[in-house]
């Protein structure tokens, strides 16, 4: 079975082979959801930021992928709804959790745009078993403009202390209202401002992958 596999069609072949000899080895693979940022949304695969440079979406993807991650990704349409989307997005866990998937074995990453959309899967699911990474995507006012909210899982949020579009998420865990198992926040220091998560730098991806293979001991 390929490990990047879109929407349904993932389903219906999961479902399939959970059934079949292999079904241990599935039960306890590692699911990793990506979901990117808007740049990547509105424009064309592997286009120029004015400032930021090339949008490296599928390098990005390259990582989990040979990292093992059994990867869920797709490019969003532009102007998607962050609520719907999330919606969409805690269907497709729920199916997965219906199937015996351990819910420690399912991660969500988000960077930026897809960072705030992981959010509203976070508080949907109310899982607190599950893994979230949330890249460069909290500022301090969205306690005010997103007060619904709330982290749940075992958390790890990461920020570039050049950009001005992600700082620390201490205040969001402090408001949050359900079980944040483990929490762990990592400052960068690249000078890259927003455009750190353009790239697949080891500095955010390393410490994801290890956070999605529960390594939750990570320095």
């Amino acid at each position: 079975m390929k490990k990047l596999i879109t929407a349904l069609s993932f389903f219906v072949l999961l479902s399939q082979n959970l059934s079949a000899q292999n079904s241990s080895e599935l039960r306890h693979a590692d699911y990793l959801f990506f979901l990117h940022n808007r740049f990547t949304e509105e424009m064309p695969p592997g286009a120029e930021h004015i400032e930021y440079g090339r949008s490296q979406y599928m390098e990005i993807v390259e990582e989990f992928t040979n990292a093992g991650f059994i990867l869920m990704t797709e490019k969003r349409p532009a102007g998607t709804d962050i609520n719907q989307y999330g919606k969409k997005i805690t269907f497709q866990i729920d199916s997965l959790l219906k199937l015996g998937i351990p819910p420690n074995h399912i991660t969500v990453v988000g960077i930026s745009k897809g960072g705030y959309i992981a959010q509203i899967v976070s508080t949907l699911l109310a899982n607190p078993n599950i893994n979230f990474v949330f890249i460069g995507c909290f500022r301090t006012q969205d306690l005010v403009n997103l007060p619904n909210i709330n982290y749940c899982g075992n958390i790890m949020t990461i920020y570039e202390r050049s950009d001005e579009f992600g700082v620390s998420a201490i205040e969001r865990k402090r408001s949050s209202k359900l079980t944040i198992t483990r929490f762990k926040e990592i400052e960068l220091n690249t000078g890259l401002k927003h455009g750190f998560l353009f790239r697949p730098l080891k500095e955010w991806i390393s410490p994801t992958i290890m956070w999605g293979k529960r390594k939750y001991g990570l320095r």
